[in-house]
């Protein structure tokens, strides 16, 4: 049972919702390639599974560290591709199941990640940079060492940014050319989920106030009161950083919500140019087709037989 399936596309399209059923169709077991839902303790706010679909299909990589602790790519490739080899050897099919572009491609591409440790005292002061107005500048001086990775990071993605430039000065090599590709020890079928822009973002704005329905401001009150302080690359996710100004008195709710729901617009445009609508290797589907589950179900099958 060598084979992967990786389902991918925007925040909110539904890909959630599509695992669980491929999972419970084909015997499968759910791995999340969210760089969000790893942290335990946030989990309105990231959408992860309900107990309920916990119950019903196994996952794996949810909830794996505190929202104080670092976490990598490298790590989140090491326990990904146990928890694929552990799902494949009970002859059980993988779905590995994301919008997260680096997770995603680094299992399906099988990167090899660079062990580059981390500079706590060159990341504080590329921080303390950011803080004071200089996202633009940091994300220049990585265009001008790593273009290649540069096009791949969101200039607003401030850890992102400081990581490859943590890379090139430790390294002298760039990000971009010490990610070399090793096949991976699977055979992948990528399924991607897609709408139109103007439906997606409405299905983006209601997801957004079911969060707040549901208690978003409750959880991240929760988590300062935890000691989890904005600054924390856990708590910058959107979501989170709005609604915690609005806590500390720097916003009122209404503007809060609306920067969530405009940054989420923002990001889904970013994971568009991960999972490009050209890209040959994805099998893309429209959600507002009548036929979509029964084609899905059909390929996957397929696939599943080695076809």
């Amino acid at each position: 049972m060598n084979r992967l399936i990786a389902i991918v596309g925007p925040t909110g399209i539904g890909k959630s919702q599509l695992a669980l059923r491929l999972a419970q169709t084909f015997n499968g077991e759910i791995v999340s390639a969210d760089s969000r839902q790893v942290y335990c303790f946030m989990d309105i706010g990231t959408a992860k599974p309900s107990l309920e679909e916990l119950s019903l299909v196994p996952h794996h990589l949810i909830s794996v560290i505190n929202p104080d602790e670092d976490f990598s790519l490298a790590q989140y490739q090491r326990l990904a591709c146990q928890a694929i080899s552990d799902i494949q050897q009970r002859q059980k099919l993988a779905l590995l199941v994301g919008g997260s572009g680096q997770y995603v491609w680094s299992m399906v591409e099988g990167w090899g990640v660079p062990r580059v440790p981390p500079d706590p005292g060159f990341r504080r002061s590329l921080e303390e940079r950011a803080a004071k107005g200089g996202k633009s500048e940091l994300y220049q001086e990585l265009v001008k060492v790593d273009p290649a990775a540069a096009l791949k990071i969101d200039p607003c993605n401030v850890r992102r940014v400081i990581r490859a430039l943590e890379v090139y000065r430790s390294t002298g090599i760039p990000l971009s050319q010490l990610k070399r590709k090793k096949a991976p020890p699977f055979d992948a079928l990528i399924i991607g989920l897609t709408a139109g822009r103007a439906g997606l973002y409405r299905r983006i704005d209601l997801r957004v106030d079911n969060m707040i329905e549901r208690g978003l401001v409750a959880e991240v009150e929760k988590l300062l009161n935890m000691g989890y302080v904005l600054k924390l690359p856990a708590m910058s996710g959107i979501g989170y950083k709005q609604v915690g100004m609005f806590l500390k008195g720097k916003l009122a709710l209404a503007a809060a919500i609306q920067q969530i729901k405009f940054e989420t617009h923002r990001f889904v445009r970013h994971q568009y140019a991960w999972f490009r609508l050209k890209d040959n290797r994805i099998k893309w589907f429209d959600i507002d087709s009548d036929s979509m589950d029964s084609e899905i179900i059909a390929l996957v099958a397929q696939f599943v037989r080695g076809n």
